[in-house]
């Protein structure tokens, strides 16, 4: 049986600022994020499975990401924890889902965070390969696990 690569799709709708940034990122904007993940291994040859020939389901796979990625953080505000949370809390009906992330949240950095949320709940014998994150139509970043170790 050869290796293959599955890859899945989701969109969603965030915004962030970038903490103490020196451009116009430094002000609340917001993209429409395309994520892509990669998955590699072999497909399942047990004749007694149901998932016979599949690398994973890829039902399964959404089901990851949207628990992982897009129901915590589609139309949600992303800000690095640095910032005044207090004044933000203040004004519960536009910043009523607000995540303070540990890091500031650029595109390298979710992507790389992402990675690892998604990595964590893969089943066994799938390895995830690849993370694309589109923050808009033009820009993107990456993570491979191969750059990884």
């Amino acid at each position: 049986m050869a290796i293959v690569r599955l890859t899945k799709e989701v969109k969603f709708e965030m915004a962030h600022a970038l903490w103490n940034y020196n451009g116009l990122c430094k002000n609340i904007h917001g993209h429409s994020y395309r994520l892509f993940v990669t998955l590699k291994g072999l497909p399942i040859s047990d004749t007694e499975n149901v998932k016979l020939g599949m690398l994973m389901d890829f039902g399964d796979l959404k089901k990851i990401l949207n628990e992982e990625v897009v129901d915590k953080y589609d139309h949600a505000i992303v800000i690095y924890k640095n910032v005044d949370q207090k004044l933000l809390s203040e004004i519960p009906q536009m910043f009523g889902r607000v995540i303070f992330s540990e890091y500031q949240p650029t595109c390298e950095n979710l992507v790389a965070d992402f990675a690892i949320k998604i990595g964590n709940r893969l089943p066994a014998g799938v390895i995830l390969h690849s993370v694309k994150l589109y923050e808009t139509a033009t820009s993107y970043a990456e993570w491979f696990a191969e750059d990884q170790k």
